[in-house]
C-alpha cells in the first residue's frame, strides 16, 4: 500500500489493517517453512506495509494531542 492511502484512513481502520496483515504474514511464514510458498517476496512486502502502518499510527498519535 502507498503511504498516502494509509494516511487517508482512520486510526481504527489502520489498526484493523495491521492485524489483518500480521495474520497474513503468519500464514505466509508457515507456508514458507513447509515449502509451499511460491512467492517469497510477498513476505517482505507485507513486512514493509506493517512498518508503514506502524509509522503512520505513531505520527497520528503524536499529532492528536496537538489538535485538542
Amino acid at each position: 500500500m502507498k503511504p498516502q492511502e494509509l494516511r487517508e484512513m482512520e486510526i481504527d481502520e489502520l489498526v484493523r489493517k495491521e492485524a489483518e496483515l500480521k495474520d497474513q504474514l503468519f500464514k505466509l511464514r508457515f507456508q514458507n517453512e513447509l515449502g509451499q510458498l511460491e512467492n517469497s517476496a510477498k513476505i517482505q512486502t507485507i513486512r514493509k506495509d506493517i512498518a508503514r502502518i506502524e509509522t503512520i499510527l505513531t505520527e497520528m498519535k503524536a499529532k492528536a494531542p496537538a489538535k485538542a
